[in-house]
C-alpha cells in the first residue's frame, strides 16, 4: 500500500520564482551589473525567441545526439568492463593501477587529442563524453558485483546454478541498483563532454552558441544556452527515473514498503 507523498512541486516552483525574482530585482536596481549577470526576463525572452524562431533546434539536435551516443556507449562499456573485472579477481588486480591512473587523469584535456583523431565532427565530442561516463558506471558496477552477498552465492551454487545463471540471476540484479545510481550522474557528464568538445572546435551545437555569445559579451544568451542545456539534462534524468521505477519494482521504497505497480 503506497503512502500519499506530500506535493512539493508548488514549493519547488515558489523557490525557483523567488530566485528569479531576486535576480531580476538585483540587476534592475543596479546592485548587480546587468552586463555581467544579465537579467532573467531577457534570458527567458532569448529562450522563447530560440524556440519560436526555430534557431535552437539544429544546434540542440547536434548536442543531444552527441550526448545520447556518449551516454549509451559509456554506459555499455562501463557495464561490460565493470562486470568482467568484478568477476575476474586476477584481471582486476592487474588492471587496478591502470584504471586508477586513468580515472585520476583530468579527462577534459583529452578533447584536443580526440579532435585530432576523430576530426571536428560529432565523434570527437562523443569520445570525450564516453571517457567521462565510462568510469562513473564502471566503478558502480564493479562495486555492485563485488558486494554480492556470499550467502546468496553459496545457496545458488548449492542449487546447481551455472556461471551464466549466477551472472544473470545474482550478479546482474545486485549491480542494477548501482548502475541506475550512476546513470543520474552520467547524464550530466555526457552533456559536459559534448559541450566542452563543442567549445574546442565545432560549427554547430548549443556549446557553439554559448561560445559565440561569450565572444560577443552577450551574457543573456550565455545564460539562455545554459538554461536550455539544464532543461534537457533534467528531462533525460527524468527518463532515467522512469526507467528505474519500471525495472526496479522489487526495490523497497523510502518508506520501507516494496514499490508496486498499480
Amino acid at each position: 500500500m503506497n503512502r500519499t507523498k506530500p506535493r512539493l512541486w508548488p514549493w519547488h516552483l515558489a523557490l525557483l520564482l523567488g530566485v528569479f525574482g531576486l535576480w531580476q530585482a538585483l540587476t534592475s536596481s543596479g546592485v548587480l551589473p546587468e552586463f555581467f549577470f544579465g537579467q532573467p526576463t531577457k534570458v527567458l525572452l532569448k529562450v522563447a525567441q530560440w524556440i519560436l524562431g526555430g534557431e535552437i533546434y539544429p544546434h540542440l539536435a547536434v548536442t543531444l545526439v552527441e550526448t545520447l551516443l556518449a551516454f549509451a556507449l559509456g554506459t555499455a562499456l562501463g557495464l561490460v568492463v565493470g562486470l568482467w573485472l568484478g568477476l575476474m579477481p586476477t584481471a582486476s588486480a592487474l588492471a587496478e593501477p591502470y584504471i586508477t591512473a586513468a580515472n585520476s587523469m583530468p579527462r577534459v584535456v583529452l578533447a584536443p587529442i580526440f579532435a585530432v583523431w576523430f576530426g571536428l565532427g560529432i565523434w570527437s565530442k562523443v569520445a570525450l563524453g564516453v571517457t567521462l561516463v565510462f568510469f562513473i558506471v564502471f566503478f558502480n558496477v564493479y562495486q555492485g558485483v563485488r558486494e554480492v552477498d556470499p550467502v546468496i552465492l553459496a545457496n545458488a551454487r548449492m542449487l546447481g546454478a551455472s556461471r551464466r545463471q549466477l551472472v544473470r540471476h545474482v550478479y546482474l540484479p545486485s549491480a542494477t541498483s548501482w548502475v541506475f545510481s550512476s546513470l543520474h550522474t552520467s547524464v550530466g557528464m555526457a552533456f559536459v563532454g559534448a559541450v566542452v568538445g563543442e567549445y574546442l572546435g565545432s560549427a554547430r551545437g548549443v556549446g557553439y552558441l554559448i561560445l559565440q555569445a561569450e565572444g560577443a559579451f552577450e551574457i543573456n544568451t550565455v545564460f539562455a544556452g545554459i538554461l536550455v542545456l539544464t532543461g534537457c539534462a533534467l528531462l533525460l534524468d527524468a527518463l532515467v527515473n522512469l526507467l528505474e521505477r519500471r525495472l526496479l519494482t522489487w526495490r523497497p521504497s523510502r518508506d520501507g514498503a516494496a514499490t508496486t505497480r498499480d
